[in-house]
């Protein structure tokens, strides 16, 4: 079946920062001539999507709120449909902590979260679930507290996103999944679910917002492991591009193949009906 519809990643994809990447004016004026759908998905859980809808638009694209989902958002519907009646401790960021505390979460933080009055895990006793994320104050106190907590088998740990670096402006930062994997290696257990990409969860809610089949849909994007792993057996289509953090030693290596290489994209266009 023909696309008609386009999931692209943000970092790494089309900006750098807030800056735009070359040949993504191109590609996104490519799926706009096109008449495509289109969908942003980011595994950034600080940021809600009209944060997005700003910092896209000081990189000169024009895009609505409405068609992005980061990690942050998909995180909050999750925990409000499945545990809005929980206490929820926070490894986390400020950021991501109010987003929770949006959907009417009783929320806790455990770290940097802790910072500008947000209440922390003392005002929380016997958290229900703890949910990991970037912290870029993350501390070996942090790491002792999730340890007593989740001494606790009752206690669900989420994860909200499992990438290990996070490309930035000065090069590649720690993200999400090194603190995620720090927490998991002390504690000697997993997390039971990681909601951002490649989770079935971020897929479903990704179609779901586009509307359409997935045998309908290309995701863009430049990691192997969430952006073209998000298609793994669903029907989608998939194409990396060299903007971001995947070289060709990446590829060769990875499990994980796509259907197209892209050096940028600029070339998007050959892949639109």
């Amino acid at each position: 079946m023909s696309v008609r519809g386009v999931i692209f990643d943000v970092d790494g994809t089309l900006v750098r920062g807030d800056e735009p990447l070359p040949g993504a004016a191109a590609g996104l004026a490519a799926v706009g001539d096109a008449g495509l759908r289109r969908l942003f998905v980011s595994n950034n859980p600080t940021k809600p999507p009209e944060d997005y809808e700003q910092r896209l638009g000081r990189a000169g694209f024009d895009v609505d709120s409405e068609e992005v989902i980061t990690a942050g958002s998909v995180s909050a519907r999750y925990l409000s449909e499945h545990h809005a009646d929980d206490r929820v401790a926070v490894v986390g960021e400020r950021g991501f902590v109010d987003l929770l505390r949006e959907v009417g979460l009783s929320v806790a933080a455990v770290g940097a979260g802790d910072a500008d009055g947000a209440a922390s895990t003392a005002d929380l006793p016997d958290p229900d679930v703890l949910v990991a994320s970037i912290d870029r104050e993350f501390h070996y106190r942090t790491l002792l507290r999730c340890l007593r907590l989740l001494d606790d088998p009752t206690v669900t740990f989420l994860g909200t996103d499992p990438d290990v670096v996070i490309p930035a402006p000065e090069g590649n930062v720690p993200g999400s999944g090194a603190v995620i994997d720090a927490i998991a290696n002390v504690v000697g257990r997993d997390p039971a679910a990681i909601l951002g990409k490649p989770s079935r969860i971020t897929r479903d809610a990704a179609l779901d917002r586009l509307g359409l089949a997935p045998d309908e849909v290309l995701v863009v994007g430049d990691r192997l492991d969430t952006d073209i792993a998000l298609a793994d057996g669903s029907g989608m289509r998939t194409a990396l591009v060299r903007t971001g953090v995947t070289d060709d030693a990446d590829l060769d290596a990875s499990p994980i193949t796509p259907d197209h290489v892209l050096d940028s994209l600029a070339s998007l266009d050959t892949l639109l009906p």
